[in-house]
């Protein structure tokens, strides 16, 4: 069985693989991915050598778990699922409330917020992971008859696809030190928002504003000239397009069903960048 997401992510590359396809390397040493997320892309690739990372504590924390200790994390899962699963329809928000509660107050050292962070991935609205400025998670109760919130079959591909990958959890800097001639680096960075209207991009209590994506792309120019192969993802804006004026630029069509207007949801342009 092949590994996939195992979290929902905004922003989440899975729909976009077709049109990404043809624009990865055909060979490539290391592949590095400094903003995780949800993955996809790596699932996808299978690399044989990879560095993963992420700024948010507790969700390289869940991919150590995984990693580490999966039939472990799964009977937690799976008790937890049967709980909920029995709880009258009436009485699930107070149960989701109650663990997003508790989540919030644990320390990042507890590994019982990996079992609260899944559980609420898949049960808040729309699978949203946002963190206001203290990094707590403020997202509210979603409405699901039956959601699936351990997938067994699937932790544990990914458990194995993890076990000769290196996972940090550092800025996109050090994330790609190593990197070095031929390995191929994708960044995937909380986009610039389009037209400044509001986005969920808050995925961590640090934001990442007009001097991070500068700073991003300044790591893009060293990456390059030390003969990495590196691609990024970002809105299709005229402030990332300039950023990036050097290099090839190209569009993808991406849906976006998260928005706080109408009218940036639905079919929507992306904006695929590459230095080879």
């Amino acid at each position: 069985m092949s590994a996939k997401p195992f979290i929902k992510w905004v922003g989440g590359k899975s729909q976009l693989l077709s049109q990404l396809e043809p624009y990865f390397p055909e060979k490539f040493g290391t592949y590095f991915e400094p903003f995780l997320g949800g993955g996809a892309v790596f699932y996808h690739l299978q690399p044989k050598k990879a560095v993963l990372n992420d700024i948010n504590e507790t969700l390289v924390q869940t991919y150590l778990y995984i990693k580490n200790e999966p039939s472990k994390l799964i009977k937690q899962l799976d008790a937890l699922q049967k709980k909920y699963i029995s709880t009258s329809t009436e009485e699930r928000e107070n149960f989701y409330y109650d663990i997003r509660s508790k989540y919030n107050k644990l320390p990042l050292s507890d590994s019982k917020r990996v079992i609260y962070f899944l559980f609420l991935n898949r049960t808040a609205f729309n699978g949203i992971h946002r963190e206001n400025s203290k990094g707590e998670f403020n997202v509210p109760a979603g409405r699901y008859k039956n959601p699936r919130i351990v997938d067994p079959e699937n932790l544990k591909a990914v458990s194995e696809m993890l076990q000769n990958v290196e996972i940090l959890n550092s800025d996109f800097v050090s994330a790609v030190k190593k990197a070095k001639k031929g390995d191929f680096v994708y960044f995937d960075p909380p986009y610039h928002p389009l037209n400044d209207a509001p986005s969920f991009t808050s995925y961590h209590k640090n934001s990442f504003g007009k001097e991070e994506q500068a700073k991003l792309r300044d790591t893009f120019v060293e990456l390059d000239k030390k003969g990495v192969y590196v691609m990024m993802s970002n809105s299709y804006t005229p402030f990332i397009k300039e950023l990036y004026s050097d290099y090839r630029q190209l569009p993808v069509q991406a849906s976006r069903m998260i928005n706080a207007r109408a009218s940036g949801r639905g079919k929507i342009n992306e904006i695929v960048v590459l230095n080879y």
